[in-house]
């Protein structure tokens, strides 16, 4: 009798690490799946309007630029980083005819162009007058949508990364 119970537990055991294999499996194919950038910018866009709050990054409470960023990738699976500063050595800069919806634009500080004071997602690509969504802490003072050929971000434009082609 000892013997049935032992291969019935041991079935058990063998059962449940199928099935966490298997879970784990569709975990493993959600994350390689590539990330489709027009519903990034529609997920992006159900945030217009959220205030403007520092170092923020609940939908609930507002956003400031990089808690927008970083929840907006979190949401399909990227881990970005928090801070915009980390953003200075992140990617490699893309040519503005190579800008993509879904791609991050870094800009410096407005007072200091030594470091990174800002970060928004292209919404709709056309080179440098792309427009973009972020979390502004400007006049705006909400997720809203810019034209980067204004003079306020041409000027503080650093660079454009692609964080989603692989």
């Amino acid at each position: 009798m000892k013997s049935y119970l032992y291969i019935f537990t041991a079935c058990i055991i063998l059962f449940s690490s199928f099935t966490v294999k298997e879970k784990n499996e569709i975990i493993i194919r959600k994350e390689e799946a590539a990330i489709n950038r027009d519903s990034l910018v529609v997920f992006a866009k159900k945030y217009l309007g959220t205030p403007y709050l520092y170092a923020s990054n609940n939908p609930k409470k507002g956003f400031d630029c990089s808690g927008f960023v970083s929840y907006v990738f979190s949401n399909f699976g990227m881990t970005l980083p928090r801070s915009s500063g980390e953003y200075k050595n992140l990617g490699k800069p893309l040519k503005p005819e190579d800008f993509k919806v879904g791609d991050i634009l870094v800009f410096y500080g407005y007072k200091d162009k030594t470091i990174i004071g800002h970060l928004g997602i292209i919404c709709e690509a056309n080179g440098m007058r792309s427009k973009f969504i972020h979390a502004s802490s400007g006049k705006a003072q909400q997720v809203t949508i810019t034209s980067l050929d204004t003079e306020h971000y041409t000027n503080r434009f650093y660079k454009c990364i692609d964080v989603i082609s692989k």
